[in-house]
């Protein structure tokens, strides 16, 4: 269901159901930018009905119950363009109990997208494709820096082909203008796209590198040329969304590579024992 769908049908809805569904159907229709965000509970409470309503209300508007309901406006919010402020409204608006009920929720519906089969069988042609790469470049800015300097952080310490993400002012023209047809580039961004990260990728496809993209939709612009889109699950009442579920898809890919290269261990534990020995561990 588009909103633009939702919208017309809360109308209808709202002019023809039983009183009681027609309540909750107006007062969705004031509180779209909610619905995501608000489990069945907070939707009677805020709308002055019960459960029992607001599951009839769902089954107006051709869902079987109120979850479906949700998750579909969820689906369609993460089709069309967000802004971070409206989240933060939106959250804003949530009652305190409801906060943690659905970051509950959401984190583990996350989570449970990662371990989706065909997911992991992505990250499996993933891993055997960055351990034969002559190098492994990645690439993210502002909160997705965090998961470019993890994966290359954590990948180095075992694999001597991951390189260190570039962090200076300049650094990803510096170093992603070296790939070649051999290299592989993770990017990794998702919505509102930094035009930094695209920038990498156009210059990694014009050298016939891979390019795995880590990002949130199949129509994310650094997914166009990619050669594997890794499709992050982000849902969540956050305004911004949410990473969890993403440094679990580069933990995946990075226990993936070690297991196809068990000699890695070699390298891992040299590293600690360089680190310990100059102090670097108390």
């Amino acid at each position: 269901m588009q909103l633009d769908e939702l919208t017309a049908k809360l109308h209808e809805v709202a002019n023809t159901a039983s009183p009681q569904v027609a309540a909750v159907a107006a007062w969705a229709l004031d509180h779209q930018n909610d619905l995501p965000f608000k489990s069945i509970r907070a939707v009677a409470s805020a709308a002055g009905s019960n459960t029992n309503t607001v599951v009839r209300f769902a089954k107006a508007l051709g869902f079987e119950r109120y979850e479906s309901f949700r998750q579909a406006l969820q689906q369609s919010i993460a089709s069309t363009p967000i802004a971070y402020a409206q989240r933060a409204q939106a959250l804003g608006r949530t009652a305190h109990d409801d906060v943690y009920h659905l970051l509950q929720s959401s984190a583990q519906a996350n989570l449970d997208a990662v371990f989706n089969p065909r997911l992991i069988t992505t990250l499996e042609s993933c891993a055997e494709a960055l351990l034969q790469a002559r190098q492994v470049y990645s690439v993210g800015v502002r909160s997705c820096y965090s998961l470019a300097h993890y994966f290359a952080y954590i990948g180095s310490v075992a694999f001597e082909n991951v390189l260190h993400s570039p962090a200076q002012p300049g650094g990803i023209l510096d170093e992603v203008s070296q790939c070649t047809e051999d290299d592989i580039l993770v990017a990794i961004s998702y919505e509102h796209y930094s035009t930094e990260v695209i920038r990498a990728c156009k210059m990694a496809c014009a050298s016939n590198a891979k390019i795995i993209a880590l990002t949130d939709k199949p129509s994310s612009p650094i997914a166009e040329c990619a050669w594997k889109v890794v499709t992050l699950p982000m849902t969540g009442p956050q305004y911004m969304p949410s990473l969890s579920a993403a440094f679990l898809v580069i933990d995946t890919l990075l226990a993936q590579m070690l297991a196809l290269k068990p000699e890695a261990a070699q390298r891992v534990q040299a590293f600690e024992e360089r680190i310990r020995k100059f102090g670097g561990y108390v």
